[in-house]
């Protein structure tokens, strides 16, 4: 009587602590993630080819701009962002703050602005100097044949007709970069219109990410607008010759993209930001720059973090081969190694 006491309390203990044990039990892989309109093309490619290698990896992306991908990754709200310019120092501090966590800048490829146009009967890519750029975008440049864009373009016939200036509403890093650059070789677009992923431009009408933009350009006569290439050439819109640090007018090609990165990577800091744009060099394209995943160090999602570290040393080797076929250049080896070696810190909790 005693014996069968005690097997029926144990019996009822053991059942008791089964129901409190708290069992590990498979949890969806699905990440979420947001922010550039810039890479766009080449995340859509790579999120579809790694789910053919990986059933259960599920990669949601939302195209919102650099200023969306950077504000969700500091609310905690998706599970890592994307921004052509990196985050400040101000920007990481906050967000490291608010979610006890580090946040790391992953390089993925290079891109290019590129200064795309809707001028009807020219075949010719026409060509920009740097003082023509910040002109047209500042509104003292009104006409196409305006003298400081026909003198380097005598083989053009230019119309006299007004340029229609367009550019981006929404927090970008595209707008960053194509500010970074006019910042660079204007102090007068440096301290009239200030480099932010949100500037206020003088003139012109503007359109919400690279798609919009491009629409623009597409739709109206005589515009001009910056867009990151691969916009350009799925539209088969024409797109500009832009002259570089070293004096040489360079189209935007792979190579000229690679060049601009090859010039600046022994400068290269240990967190990975950098400005890559009016590069020396006579080879390279000048609105060239890196673009970046944002990643929290700290994965507290088992199962998540596990499948981030696991797409992202993917996406640095296999996936690189994916970047040429839609206008990204792959990065340098050296810029590889550096990456994987920030990937290999993620740690998965």
């Amino acid at each position: 009587m005693i014996k069968s006491l005690i097997f029926s309390i144990a019996l009822l203990f053991l059942i008791s602590c089964g129901k409190n044990e708290k069992i590990d039990t498979p949890k969806t892989s699905q990440l979420n993630g947001a922010g550039a309109t810039f890479p766009y093309p080449l995340y859509s490619k790579w999120f579809n080819e790694y789910a053919k290698l990986n059933k259960d990896a599920k990669i949601n992306y939302q195209s919102i701009g650099s200023g969306g991908g950077v504000k969700q990754i500091t609310e905690g709200t998706v599970d890592f962002g994307a921004s052509d310019s990196p985050m400040s120092t101000e920007e990481i501090e906050k967000a490291n703050q608010k979610n006890n966590n580090s946040i790391i800048h992953i390089p993925t490829v290079i891109g290019s602005v590129v200064l795309t146009y809707n001028v009807p009967g020219i075949a010719k890519e026409i060509k920009l100097t740097p003082e023509a750029i910040v002109g047209i975008f500042m509104g003292t440049i009104k006409k196409w044949n305006d003298p400081k864009i026909a003198k380097e373009n005598t083989d053009i016939s230019l119309p006299d007709k007004d340029i229609i200036v367009c550019y981006r509403t929404d927090g970008s890093g595209t707008t960053y970069v194509f500010a970074d650059f006019l910042g660079k070789v204007s102090e007068e677009w440096k301290t009239k219109v200030g480099v932010a992923k949100d500037v206020r431009f003088p003139v012109g009408q503007g359109g919400k990410g690279n798609e919009g933009v491009t629409g623009l350009v597409k739709q109206l006569e005589y515009s001009i607008g910056y867009v990151e290439l691969v916009y350009a050439m799925q539209n088969k819109l024409q797109y500009a010759y832009v002259k570089n640090a070293d004096g040489e007018f360079v189209k935007p090609s792979l190579d000229a993209l690679s060049k601009a990165a090859e010039q600046s990577v022994n400068e290269m800091p240990d967190d990975l930001r950098q400005s890559i744009t009016n590069a020396k060099g006579k080879e390279s394209y000048p609105i060239s720059s890196y673009t970046y995943l944002l990643i929290y160090e700290k994965q507290k999602d088992q199962y998540k973090g596990k499948t981030l570290k696991e797409f992202l040393n993917w996406a640095l080797t296999q996936g690189e081969s994916f970047a040429s076929e839609l206008g990204y250049a792959p990065l340098p080896k050296v810029v590889i190694e550096k990456a994987l070696q920030k990937v290999n810190k993620i740690t998965v909790q």
